[in-house]
């Protein structure tokens, strides 16, 4: 028993960590200071030796993933650099915290992408969830009075959207070509090169990137690589399928709350009465939208659990989806109704 509580202390202290790394991303962003492409391409670029030794590793170890698990999360880089690039825009118009917020509204798209293909109706928590979000995403976005940073909040807004939106659609990708097997750095880095590669050619139409960037503008690039997306994504992967829902579930509400605090510490950003109030709106509907259910909150991954590359509903699903993203924290929810079980049915026949 001790053990045991020992264990879910170390995967906590984890799973803080790495949404306490991914957190300081947009911090990191601002700091270098480059385009949206750039900055995209080289948190990918940077990161992909690390990753790439990490997967070898992790091959010998477990074996190889299949060809279609892989192919799958290459394609789902693709939406990943998308979304990083949108992102990227969205923190230059309306500031590191709020583009934080603004980015993490993914786990409501995954629910209406799933209603509009399966013309299934989502749970009434994520229905009763969509107003507030609604309210919070105007007022963090700085749309209601005026922002106290941020030259574009419509623009920043838009942006915003379409990052979760982008988001959303990674990893429904990524979950349906997820082979089940005990991987993390494999999916990491095969993720990563395929934004690495689509970073490159949204550069090469748009002409807006820079394969060149200044000193130190490189050195916060390769801080967003490493604490980002290599040690975040990796803490992240290996921790939240381990912690009961609750917990999973408030720590949901870690990565923008944090993102805006060190955006006022780090960047001196001072959000508006009225942007802190829609952060805290956002932060309640998500919690509403994917939280546990109240019979859920005592047992291991009974329930939604967090955001990130993570995810079951059961013990025994999380333990034979160990590695799954994080598109079941919607999933749950509609698997109270038939349309998450036939999602779930759906998702394992392909497999």
């Amino acid at each position: 028993m001790g053990e045991k509580v020992r264990h879910d202390r170390r995967t906590v202290v984890a799973a803080v960590a790495g949404a306490g790394c991914i957190s300081s991303s947009a911090i990191l962003v601002q700091l270098a200071g480059q385009g949206a492409v750039t900055t995209a391409l080289f948190r990918c670029l940077l990161a992909l030796p690390v990753l790439g030794v990490l997967a070898v590793v992790e091959a010998r170890r477990h074996g190889p993933r299949s060809l279609r698990a892989r192919s799958g999360a290459v394609l789902a880089g693709a939406f990943l650099a998308i979304d990083l690039v949108l992102w990227n825009h969205s923190i230059a118009d309306v500031g590191a915290g709020a583009a934080t917020v603004l980015g993490n509204l993914q786990v409501v798209f995954v629910v209406v992408i799933a209603w509009a293909v399966l013309k299934e109706r989502p749970g009434t928590r994520v229905l009763a969830a969509l107003p507030v979000l609604g309210i919070g995403v105007v007022l963090v976005a700085g749309l209601l009075g005026r922002s106290s940073f941020g030259p574009h909040p419509l623009a920043g807004l838009a942006y915003g959207i379409g990052t979760s939106l982008a988001y959303a659609v990674f990893l429904l990708v990524l979950r349906n070509a997820s082979s089940g097997a005990r991987h993390v750095a494999g999916p990491v880095a095969e993720v990563t090169a395929g934004a690495t590669v689509t970073s490159l050619v949204i550069g090469s139409a748009v002409g807006t990137m820079s394969l060149s960037p200044p000193w130190p503008a490189i050195g916060w690039l390769l801080a967003l690589a490493m604490v980002s997306q290599v040690a975040g994504w990796l803490l992240i992967t290996s921790s939240l399928p381990r912690l009961p829902a609750a917990v999973s579930s408030l720590l949901l509400l870690l990565q923008p709350a944090a993102a805006m605090v060190l955006a006022a510490v780090v960047l001196s950003e001072r959000p508006t009465p009225w942007q802190i109030a829609g952060a805290v709106l956002v932060c309640l509907g998500l919690l509403l939208a994917v939280g546990p259910s109240p019979g859920a909150a005592g047992g291991n991954a009974a329930g939604p659990v967090a955001a990130g590359p993570v995810a079951a509903a059961t013990e025994k699903s999380a333990q034979r989806y160990e590695r799954a993203t994080a598109v079941d924290l919607a999933l749950d929810d509609l698997g109270r109704n038939a349309a998450g079980k036939t999602i779930r049915r759906e998702m394992r026949q392909n497999r």
